[in-house]
């Protein structure tokens, strides 16, 4: 504890190689948890936030969607900041923003493929 407290205050005690490998071990220690951070938390956070990006400036005309909020809709207009939605068949529109946009089904994308080649 007390070589911990040396490092981070800049002090020298005596005691040589044993307290300058503490130093070491201390920066190791605190380089791991930070690799850890990142990795774990960090790199993945950054990585759905470009994902996240990327849909929502993908909406076009006649995208179906559903807002952070639960509401479904098909995209009607599509503007710089925000979108308006039809929300039922009798014609009612919202404007959403875009950032209240949480997933987008694209009507023109085709059902998946099969790997076995179509065969059942």
């Amino acid at each position: 504890m007390l070589s911990n407290l040396t490092f981070l205050s800049g002090i020298q005690t005596s005691g040589g190689a044993e307290g300058g490998s503490a130093n070491y071990l201390s920066i190791l220690l605190l380089v791991g948890i930070f690799a850890i951070f990142y990795f774990l938390i960090i790199r993945p956070q950054r990585k759905k936030q470009k994902e996240t990006k990327r849909m929502i400036e993908a909406i076009k005309k006649g995208d179906k969607i559903t807002t952070i909020g639960g509401v479904r809709g098909l995209v009607k207009n599509v503007m710089e900041n925000s979108v308006i939605v039809e929300v039922d068949n009798k014609g009612a529109t919202l404007e959403f923003l875009k950032s209240a946009i949480g997933s987008v089904d694209s009507t023109d994308s085709a059902k998946p493929s099969r790997d076995d080649g179509g065969q059942k």
